[in-house]
């Protein structure tokens, strides 16, 4: 698969990792062409199973994403409209997808993140930000709106609703710590080791099936909104979801006969062990 064409970013895929990196001078704003690049890019990994992990960073030193382009918010209807009439903003739609992809999705923030760019690093599935560099924003509320690509509802279901409203209607910037204590990111790292450690989580997730990578996104993603027998429910229809496309049980049956899992070394070394067992495969 070619990932080539995109005007707002590029991307470039190695060993099972894809890293997208938006460059969209002069300030990586999010309008109809990125959200263009990013539904071309979606439909492309949907069909994609030798990816297994999409990086998203930037080439601007101080933004990673900034907020959604005025031009097209400005052509939005002043009329209001019933439930039954509304739709789905283009942006909720692109943004849902990226979402959805079977990929494990990873955003390395080292600049600003506001409205939509703070959005979209809402809809990948992990986020990491550099301290004295990532700052974030939900500054919709004082334009008169509201938070329209998910700011809303995912940043409710990431931190609570206490919170989600205290970012929402604040309106103001916060830094990397503040966001790790909020719950909106994963961690905060110094300016030198966010590298690193991103590019290091990436490629060990990488190793992995894409199958079980994708049933994993999926039982996660279910038990948010599920009671917890129906989300256990899912976790079982996904578990033989995995088993069925994966060489899980051929490893199941290496570890049954050579006892690995009863020698206490092996206990010692699980994380190293996982990655030798991937060439179990036949």
């Amino acid at each position: 698969m070619e990932y080539q064409g995109f005007t707002t970013f590029s991307a470039e895929a190695q060993a099972g990792v894809l890293r997208v990196t938006f460059d969209y001078p002069p300030v990586n704003i999010q309008g109809l062409p990125m959200l263009a690049d990013l539904n071309m890019l979606a439909q492309k990994l949907e069909a994609d199973k030798a990816i297994k992990v999409v990086l998203f960073q930037s080439a601007h030193p101080d933004i990673f994403v900034a907020h959604a382009d005025t031009n097209f918010l400005k052509d939005m209807s002043s009329k209001a409209c019933t439930r039954d009439e509304v739709q789905l903003l283009d942006l909720q739609v692109v943004l849902e997808r990226i979402s959805k992809l079977p990929q494990a999705t990873i955003a390395k923030i080292e600049g600003y993140a506001r409205g939509g760019g703070h959005e979209f690093a809402l809809a990948c599935d992990m986020r990491f930000a550099a301290r004295g560099k990532a700052r974030f924003m939900q500054m919709e509320v004082g334009m008169g709106i509201l938070p329209c690509g998910g700011g809303a509802s995912r940043m409710a279901r990431q931190v609570g609703l206490g919170r989600a409203l205290e970012i929402v209607l604040g309106a103001r910037d916060f830094d990397a710590d503040e966001a790790e204590a909020y719950g909106t990111i994963n961690r905060a790292f110094d300016a030198d080791e966010i590298g690193p450690y991103v590019d290091a989580l990436a490629e060990r997730i990488a190793l992995w099936p894409s199958e079980s990578i994708n049933a994993t996104k999926q039982a996660v993603y279910a038990s948010v909104d599920l009671p917890i027998e129906a989300a256990l429910r899912e976790e079982a229809y996904w578990l033989y979801q995995a088993t069925s496309q994966t060489p899980a049980l051929k490893r199941f049956k290496w570890a049954d006969e050579q006892g690995a899992q009863f020698d206490m070394k092996n206990q010692h070394i699980w994380p190293d062990m996982l990655v030798s067992i991937q060439d179990i495969k036949d």
